[in-house]
């Protein structure tokens, strides 16, 4: 015996134009008694959805904080004098907290932004990473860098594979 779930019956709807009610046509609500109550239930939630305070949308989304940004782009210059300075190991800590900075920007801020912030910064951590011979950790900087920005970013690819074949993994390199 079928089920009521391989069983399909098309019951005729009304909907009342003044209200946007949905009902079963009063010749076939007697048969279906269980989708009535459905219908019931639905209708209910539609007025109530409808007696909500306007503006029933959320309010847009702040622009991009420029504090943040501004401090990304100081800690960014701030590192890449310290890694001209042959300060590798400052150039990667200032690094790291750049990527940390951007990586706490709200989800509301566009994503491009946050991307395009961390592929620079961790090619920049690779680098100051490969000047000091951390081969794995510059391996992962570059990675990332790669994963956040994939086309057009040679020197994160060139980074990468410079640091396999470092690390002896010629075949991946």
């Amino acid at each position: 015996m079928a089920s009521s779930v391989d069983i399909y019956n098309q019951h005729p709807l009304h909907l009342d134009p003044s209200s946007k009610a949905i009902s079963l046509s009063s010749s076939h609500s007697s048969e279906a008694p269980q989708i009535s109550s459905e219908l019931q239930t639905l209708n209910q939630l539609h007025r109530s959805l409808l007696n909500l305070d306007p503006p029933n949308t959320p309010p847009a989304p702040l622009p991009v904080n420029p504090k943040r940004s501004a401090q990304i782009t100081k800690l960014r210059d701030t590192a890449n004098t310290a890694y001209r300075k042959a300060n590798y190991g400052e150039a990667a800590r200032l690094y790291s907290y750049a990527i940390d900075m951007a990586l706490g920007r709200p989800g509301w801020e566009p994503a491009t932004l946050a991307r395009d912030e961390l592929g620079g910064l961790y090619a920049n951590r690779a680098q100051a990473q490969m000047a000091q011979q951390n081969w794995p950790e510059g391996l992962v900087d570059a990675k990332s860098s790669v994963d956040c920005k994939g086309i057009g970013n040679v020197k994160a690819w060139w980074r990468a594979g410079k640091c396999l074949a470092e690390m002896g993994r010629w075949e991946e390199a």
